[in-house]
């Protein structure tokens, strides 16, 4: 059975070692990933709320010189950047999980895929509809319910899928959001509770459903590059993450450069035409740039321990708990922004919301670092390690030596914070499998924004954050 599902794993999979995995041995560079990519989706999302006479890109026009060089620092490293990351980090989980279950038959996996993307759809629904119409978590729930069968594929397939979608994202199309006038609408915006939710439930399913569209290109390549462990094993890809990095980043600087002088105000805006090559540039060639900031994180947490400062042991703490920060984040704008709350969006300046953006991932960061160094897990990982695999899992306090070990790794770990589960997932999961109920007692914006997920950071992706897996395949595995 270990040889029918780990057979797609075969080209070019890591030999791993059977038996636990201690803490030492887990890879710092997802968690600073994500850690870091957070202060992106923070400074992406933010300014959509927006309001001005004149709105491109999100920006809102006419502003100071230096609202013009926030936006365009923004449009240039920032929107449509960070989530081909997230999207990369998303499937590159999924393929650890399912490295670690290579002994376990391929409908149990799949059960546990799928419990995990209800989870991330029910939680991102609510989240779309009570703070943030923008959500992509459900979206990855979705996309993790279809990519269950992805894993099973070979490499071929799925290179041709990650080229396939990059080229379709690449083709010229008006659902660009880096070149879009549209100024935030009553789902965005809503003046009412009523409003709030009639309006959030029209958009929120096409976000959800049509948004895994836009992130199939990154899954696919990040199970590919997960079957290899290329971010854990830095030092063997050194010369290809070297590449990645700066083709990526390079790419997608000198792509996003026409959409970026136009929103910054430096370029008058040019016709529908044009406008329908500059906006997919800029989304494809920020697919690309996603995968060079994954690659350029991944060369610095490869850095010796002891030239790693406390900075990245926080932001990392905050990649292990990057669930709770996104979500804290959309508290942030829902108070700050809704109409009926505090109503800043017609207030705030492009180069103010940058800094509260700033200000509110340092403070997600400071907070991660204090839950780890009290030794706590996210809530919000909590809830999804908890619904996902019941009371097998414990979700008990983690000793503040154990905590200070994860984000203070030694020799290139560094770890997600719930990678220190027993085996006993595993044993529940061989027990549903057989039809045994005793192993846990569970029993057996609008249409637009969500047709432009291809190419914008408007979607934080943060499903991807908890995608690592929390259980060991028959003592198989090694964690990441």
């Amino acid at each position: 059975m270990q040889g029918r599902w780990g057979a797609a794993f075969a080209e070019g999979m890591t030999t791993e070692l059977s038996g636990p995995t201690t803490l030492t041995k887990r890879s710092l560079a997802p968690d600073l990933a994500r850690g870091s990519m957070l202060l992106f989706i923070a400074l992406a999302n933010s300014h959509y709320f927006l309001r001005g006479s004149h709105v491109l890109g999100g920006f809102p026009q006419g502003g100071s010189v230096v609202d013009s060089a926030t936006a365009w620092l923004i449009a240039t490293f920032v929107d449509g950047r960070a989530f081909p990351m997230f999207g990369l980090l998303f499937g590159y989980g999924v393929a650890h999980i399912v490295r670690r279950q290579a002994a376990s038959r391929p409908r149990a996996v799949r059960r546990l895929l799928w419990r995990r993307g209800l989870v991330l759809v029910v939680v991102g629904s609510l989240h779309a509809m009570l703070l943030y119409v923008g959500d992509i978590l459900a979206a990855y729930g979705v996309l993790l319910l279809v990519g269950a069968w992805m894993v099973r594929w070979k490499d071929r397939w799925l290179l041709v899928t990650a080229l396939l979608f990059f080229v379709m994202m690449a083709m010229p199309s008006d659902g660009s959001l880096a070149v879009s006038a549209d100024a935030p609408d009553r789902s965005m915006l809503p003046p009412d509770v009523g409003t709030m939710f009639t309006e959030r439930l029209k958009v929120a399913p096409l976000v959800a459903l049509l948004g895994p569209l836009g992130f199939l290109c990154p899954f696919a390549m990040g199970l590919w590059a997960g079957r290899r462990r290329v971010l854990e094993e830095a030092e063997r890809y050194r010369t290809l993450l070297r590449v990645t990095a700066v083709v990526g980043i390079g790419a997608a600087v000198l792509g996003a450069q026409p959409a970026s002088v136009m929103t910054a105000g430096i370029v008058d805006v040019p016709g529908r035409q044009v406008l329908e090559t500059i906006g997919p540039l800029h989304d494809a060639t920020g697919v690309l740039g996603g995968f060079g900031y994954a690659a350029l994180v991944a060369l610095v947490a490869s850095r010796p321990a002891e030239r790693r400062g406390r900075v990245v042991g926080a932001v990392a703490a905050a990649g292990q708990r990057s669930m709770t920060c996104y979500l804290a984040q959309s508290v942030v704008w829902a108070v700050v922004f809704t109409p009926f709350l505090l109503d800043l969006s017609g207030v705030l300046s492009v180069s103010g919301t940058a800094l509260l953006a700033v200000g509110v991932w340092l403070g997600t960061v400071l907070l991660a670092e204090r839950m780890r160094r009290s030794g706590q897990r996210g809530p919000f990982e909590v809830l999804v390690r908890r619904v996902t695999y019941g009371s097998a899992v414990s979700t008990a306090r983690i000793p503040k030596g154990v905590a200070d070990a994860r984000s203070c790794p030694r020799g290139g770990s560094g770890s997600d914070d719930h990678q220190d589960d027993d085996d006993r997932p595993q044993q529940v999961e061989d027990a549903r499998e057989h039809g045994d109920a005793t192993g846990d007692g569970t029993g057996g914006i609008a249409a637009r924004r969500s047709r432009a997920l291809g190419g914008e950071v408007q979607q934080a992706a943060l499903g991807g954050q908890d995608a690592e897996p929390e259980e060991r395949g028959g003592g198989q595995g090694q964690d990441q």
